[in-house]
């Protein structure tokens, strides 16, 4: 597969206008394909394979918080970048999940090609599944490279989306609680 892509991105380094065979991009094509699938191993993997069983027993009833996990993945529209950071809280209801689970969700999907507002509720959705939480909060802050490097060329803008599950969504305290403790 990684030759395949390889083939394309020596024909788009072709129709741009460069020659593909020179000496800095000789090996350009296959070096870009490995990338592209790094980026994307996103669609290799699995809820299931990433939270592997770190699913635990506790009695624990208040908000779990984990902030500031960095995220990068790419824009569907553009194949450009966005780079951010992705909090998550969740009301446990009984279960708790693994610390290091939290960032291997947000890697798995991150790493597709999409939109971050499908992003920010992909990851709601699969915290919620796997932990069966009374409520799950998700808030990704990002910057596009699609809108700092081309189209309006605004390097200062950022995107913050939310998605709200539950108790997070239901007690406008529990909600307010979560939005301040992620700033």
């Amino acid at each position: 597969m990684t030759d395949d892509i390889a083939q394309h991105y020596r024909q788009i380094i072709t129709a741009l206008g460069e020659n593909p065979d020179r000496e800095g991009l000789r090996d350009t094509p296959k070096r870009a394909a490995k990338a592209m699938q790094f980026l994307n191993a996103g669609y290799q993997q699995s809820l299931e394979e990433i939270v592997n069983g770190a699913i635990f027993e506790s009695q624990t009833d208040e908000m779990v918080l984990v902030k500031n996990i960095e995220l990068y993945s790419m824009c569907e529209h553009h194949l450009l970048p966005f780079i951010g950071k992705c909090h998550i809280a969740y009301l446990p209801d009984g279960k708790v999940l693994g610390l290091s689970k939290f960032a291997r969700i947000v890697d798995m999907y991150a790493r597709r090609m999409q939109i971050q507002e499908n992003l920010t509720r992909e990851i709601a959705d699969a915290v919620q599944q796997v932990t069966g939480a009374k409520g799950v909060a998700v808030v990704i802050e990002a910057r596009h490279l699609c809108m700092m490097m081309r189209g309006v060329e605004k390097q200062n803008s950022s995107m913050t989306s939310s998605v709200m599950l539950g108790g997070f969504r239901e007690n406008p305290a529990t909600r307010q609680e979560f939005l301040t403790l992620i700033n």
